[in-house]
């Protein structure tokens, strides 16, 4: 039953993209059939074999190492507030990106992480039948983040066209920073993180390639990534503990503010019609739970979880996922995957301000086609988690 419901949701995931599609005609079936065929190998492997189970234990072993030595640090500065009882979620789980985010500056200042992402992205550009650029930008995403990425490629984006850009800024909204990684293992199994990051990378050029297909000339062809100013090593991990400390920062007060919001309208929306907004919003999303291969009977705690992920952001919904009891381990692992990407109303501002930051005319570009870049990264979310619920 499960690969009738699959195929199934594959059908309506791929109609969708059709629809929104600026260019039927010129959709290439040839990269997106082998981008799908890796996907299906990689999801079995990940979740069907010791392999993919080692590679799992083995990256998730990694950053819970992390978070040991950066609770260090936050055990140093906050004392018994942070390692007696019971850790609170600010301390244990979003204070240690300002050490991840260390690392990540000094493997960038160090051009290992330069190098790994650039040769990573020329390999992948032979498989997607798209360019460098675009590649390269898959990559660093994943590392980077949605907003800093740009920064990297910034000699090139005042010359792009708008279809060019858009898959720019699809795949930066697919993926997610390597510095909240260690956050969200915290929060759910390591190993459907792992396969999400996996799986996002082709299903963001798989969505993008039918929803904004074009072909990029041996002209258009080339990648320019911008050098980072020179600093001395210890004026770069001085700016990256503040960045992280921002991150930090930014995620709790968004926390804060959306669970109160949510909190609010649920209240509003039970006194005037005896049911909460998340629950509302649960039968609008139910349909999309279904095709991901949610049971009938957990579609609608499961569709609320991903719509509270669509208006306000991944952490609020994991946090939502995590204290619920209703749902099967199955779709704990559906939703989880689904979870992890940046797909949410508040990064469409991200990115736009992003791109407007280093070029003012191509960021009101972003702002136009925000919401199908929205609709495009959400659909990235759906067939990822639909892919991964064919190997649960």
């Amino acid at each position: 039953m499960k690969y009738l419901v699959a195929i199934l949701g594959l059908a309506v995931i791929f109609a969708l993209a059709y629809i929104g599609s600026t260019d039927r005609r010129n959709i290439r079936y040839r990269p997106i059939l082998s981008m799908m065929a890796l996907q299906f190998l990689l999801s079995f492997a990940l979740f069907n074999t010791q392999i993919g189970e080692f590679l799992v234990r083995g990256f998730a072993g990694i950053f819970e190492k992390l978070i040991s030595y950066a609770m260090a640090g936050v055990g140093f500065v906050f004392g018994n507030i942070a390692s007696g009882g019971q850790i609170p979620f600010f301390f244990s789980v979003l204070l240690p990106i300002v050490f991840i985010s260390v690392l990540i500056g000094i493997l960038q200042h160090t051009k290992i992480l330069p190098f790994v992402i650039r040769y990573i992205g020329l390999v992948l550009s032979k498989v997607n039948g798209m360019g460098k650029l675009e590649s390269y930008n898959a990559v660093a995403s994943a590392i980077l983040g949605q907003s800093e990425v740009f920064i990297s490629v910034k000699k090139q984006i005042g010359l792009l066209p708008q279809r060019r850009l858009y898959t720019l800024c699809a795949s930066a909204m697919s993926t997610v920073s390597m510095s909240i990684v260690g956050a969200y293992m915290k929060m759910i199994d390591p190993k459907y993180v792992v396969a999400a990051l996996v799986l996002n990378l082709f299903s963001g050029f798989i969505i993008a390639s039918i929803i904004n297909p074009y072909i990029v000339s041996k002209e258009e062809d080339i990648l320019e990534v911008q050098a980072e100013n020179k600093q001395s090593f210890f004026e770069m991990i001085g700016e990256y503990i503040m960045d992280g400390f921002k991150v930090a920062i930014i995620v709790a007060a968004m926390l804060i503010g959306f669970v109160a919001l949510i909190s609010m309208i649920n209240g509003i929306f039970l006194g005037i019609f005896g049911i909460s907004f998340q629950e509302l919003l649960g039968y609008l999303f139910a349909p999309f739970a279904f095709i991901m291969g949610v049971p009938m009977a957990e579609t609608v705690a499961a569709g609320s979880i991903m719509a509270t992920k669509l208006v306000s952001n991944e952490f609020v919904a994991m946090l939502d996922l995590g204290k619920s009891t209703a749902l099967s381990p199955r779709t704990v692992g559906i939703v989880s995957v689904f979870l992890v990407s940046f797909a949410n109303f508040s990064s469409v501002g991200i990115i736009a301000g992003a791109v407007k930051g280093l070029h003012e005319a191509q960021g009101n570009v972003v702002a136009r086609f925000g919401l199908k870049l929205l609709y495009g990264a959400t659909l990235v979310s759906v067939l990822s988690a639909t892919i991964a619920g064919l190997f649960l």
